[in-house]
C-alpha cells in the first residue's frame, strides 16, 4: 500500500471542513494525517522554532531511503478543472547548493478514494523551490485537477539525512465550494479503519 497511517489515523466524520479556505497552525496536539514510507518521519509539535503563535510542526527524518513525506492536508470531492492552492511556512538556515540538508518542499499526490487517505493514484508535483535558507519563508503551490482525479493529499517532503529536522507552520489550503478540506485538526486516533467507522455511523 502506498501510504502508511501514523498511529492508525482516521478522520472524525463529525469534524469535516467544507471548502473554501482552511488554516492550521499546530497550536494543539495534532500533528499530521499520515506519512510515507512507514516510519519515514517522526512528527511532533514544537516550541523550538515558531513562525506565529506558540508552536509549529517539527518533522524528523527517520527513513534512510526514498523521500519521506508528512501528510498535512487532504482535499476530497474535486472535479476536473478545479484548483487547489496550499501554502505553509518552513524554517531553513542551512545554505548550500542545490539544497543543503535539512530542507523541505510543498508537494502533493492524487488520491481518488474519499474513504481512505492511503489511496494513491499518481504524483501531483509541487513547488521546486527550496527557499532562501536564511530562516522562515513561505512556500506555495496551486494544483489544477485533471484526468478524472477527485482527491489531493498535500505533503511536506523532507530532503535530509536520518536524524535531521525541519519545521513548518501556518498551513493554508484553499479549494472550491463542494470540496472538503481535512487538516490535522479534523483527525482522531483510533484502532478502527475509516471504513469501519463510516459503517458504524450508518
Amino acid at each position: 500500500m502506498r501510504l502508511i497511517l501514523s498511529a492508525a489515523v482516521v478522520l472524525a466524520l463529525s469534524a469535516t471542513a467544507v471548502a473554501g479556505t482552511e488554516t492550521f497552525g499546530w497550536e494543539g496536539t495534532e500533528t499530521i494525517l499520515g506519512m510515507y514510507p512507514d516510519s519515514g518521519v517522526a512528527a511532533s509539535v514544537s516550541t523550538e522554532q515558531v513562525h506565529s503563535g506558540s508552536q509549529s510542526l517539527m518533522v524528523e527524518r527517520l527513513s534512510d531511503s526514498q523521500t519521506p513525506q508528512a501528510f498535512v492536508a487532504w482535499v476530497v470531492g474535486l472535479s476536473d478543472g478545479d484548483e487547489v492552492t496550499a501554502s505553509f511556512w518552513r524554517y531553513d538556515v542551512t545554505p548550500g547548493s542545490p539544497h543543503a540538508p535539512p530542507s523541505c518542499r510543498i508537494w502533493a499526490h492524487w488520491n481518488d478514494d474519499p474513504d481512505d487517505i492511503g489511496g494513491y493514484a499518481s504524483s501531483a508535483g509541487g513547488n521546486e523551490d527550496y527557499g532562501p535558507e536564511d530562516g522562515w519563508d513561505e512556500t506555495e503551490y496551486t494544483w489544477t485537477v485533471e484526468a478524472g482525479h477527485t482527491g489531493l493529499v498535500i505533503e511536506c517532503r523532507v530532503y535530509s539525512n536520518p536524524g535531521d529536522i525541519v519545521w513548518i507552520d501556518d498551513l493554508t489550503v484553499t479549494a472550491p465550494d463542494g470540496a472538503t478540506i481535512y487538516t490535522p485538526a479534523q483527525q482522531a486516533l483510533s484502532s478502527d479503519t475509516w471504513g469501519a467507522i463510516k459503517s458504524s455511523a450508518l
